[in-house]
């Protein structure tokens, strides 16, 4: 997939999340790159102060980001629906870090919504 089709998929789900949540979306980046220089297994990871960690002497600061793995996306979906599924569970995801979920209570709503 083009970079720049693969950008308009993220950018298509920031805009669709949910007003009560975007207004308080503040002084974050969405950027995608191709893969973590870590892990090819990494999808997505956000890097900044969680929201509820925020107070009045935050400012000044570089704004938070929330990185996309586009090739790591690419790899384990079989055709451009399941891409965009993807993005969207994992800007999802690093959105509710942000909002300072950990990884364990997460993983313990996704395994409660595969329930469903």
């Amino acid at each position: 997939m083009q970079r720049a089709r693969f950008d308009r998929l993220v950018e298509d789900v920031r805009r669709s999340l949910p007003r009560r949540f975007k207004k308080l979306i503040e002084n974050v980046a969405f950027q995608v790159d191709d893969w973590h220089p870590d892990s090819p297994h990494i999808l997505g990871i956000y890097h900044g102060v969680p929201y509820q960690h925020r107070g009045p002497y935050y400012g000044n600061v570089p704004p938070d980001v929330i990185v996309i793995y586009q090739k790591a996306i690419e790899r384990i979906s079989a055709d451009e629906n399941e891409v965009r599924k993807k993005i969207r569970e994992v800007v999802l995801h690093e959105v509710a870090h942000y909002f300072g979920f950990s990884e364990a209570h997460l993983r313990e709503i996704e395994s409660d919504n595969q329930d469903e």
